[in-house]
């Protein structure tokens, strides 16, 4: 699996602009699937999903297809990743075990106000390794510049946890993938307006080269398209998935 890089978008709501690129037929996943070979699922960041609702969806994707899962805002942005609130964690690790062997990433998005604080991180990231399967890789979008040290890129590292490379970067070494080097996790939200714009040729030129480079050391690469305001992130990562493929 070293060196493969895996295309996908946020969600897999499929603009009508785009059907014909697309074949046709089944439910949106089942649409979505014959195209891109993950997903990330950002709706379980605001509610919660039953363990059977992940179940139908593993059964509406090919054998070799891959989830990831954005954790709830509840555990990340309303102060439970600081109190560490058991229940809410156990809810949503219980949840997502229907998701079975598909789960490969799970994905802890910060507030932008939330510094670094080692002993908070370690207990957190700790006991959401805990609860999930070995295959499952994490991966820590912080978002506040306190994060962008060498302490905790070796932190990270220690916990087997990766951190996001994003689009546009919030501050100096943003834009390229840290931590556990075993995965490279790609977040492109648009830009220059954030979830609204598309990425032109050039650009996605240089992010090909970019996931090719990053191919070389990690044994996935994922490229998730957020830009999904304006129904960008298909013809995006449709666009992408063709440059690689050349």
């Amino acid at each position: 699996m070293r060196g493969r890089i895996l295309v996908g978008t946020a969600g897999w709501s499929v603009a009508s602009r785009y059907f014909a690129a697309i074949p046709a037929g089944g439910t949106h996943l089942e649409r979505y699937c014959r195209a891109f070979p993950v997903v990330e699922i950002d709706t379980s960041f605001y509610r919660h999903h039953q363990a059977q609702t992940y179940a139908r969806w593993t059964q509406s994707v090919g054998k070799e297809f891959q989830f990831a899962v954005k954790t709830p805002r509840a555990l990340t942005h309303e102060g439970e990743l600081i109190r560490g609130k058991n229940a809410d964690l156990t809810d949503f690790l219980r949840e997502i075990e229907g998701l079975g062997p598909k789960l490969r990433v799970l994905l802890v998005q910060l507030p932008p106000s939330l510094e670094f604080d080692g002993a908070a991180v370690r207990r957190f990231l700790r006991r959401l390794r805990g609860g999930v399967r070995a295959t499952t890789a994490l991966v820590c979008e912080p978002r506040h510049a306190s994060w962008g040290t060498e302490k905790v890129d070796a932190l990270l590292k220690d916990l087997g946890v990766a951190r996001a490379a994003v689009d546009p970067p919030r501050w100096g070494d943003d834009a390229r993938p840290a931590g556990d080097p075993r995965l490279a996790y790609f977040r492109m939200h648009g830009s220059p307006r954030i979830y609204y714009s598309g990425y032109g040729a050039e650009r996605l030129d240089q992010l090909r080269k970019t996931l090719k480079h990053s191919s070389r050391t990690s044994e996935q690469v994922w490229c998730i398209f957020d830009n999904t305001a304006h129904g960008h992130a298909i013809g995006n990562a449709l666009a992408l998935r063709m440059l690689l493929t050349r």
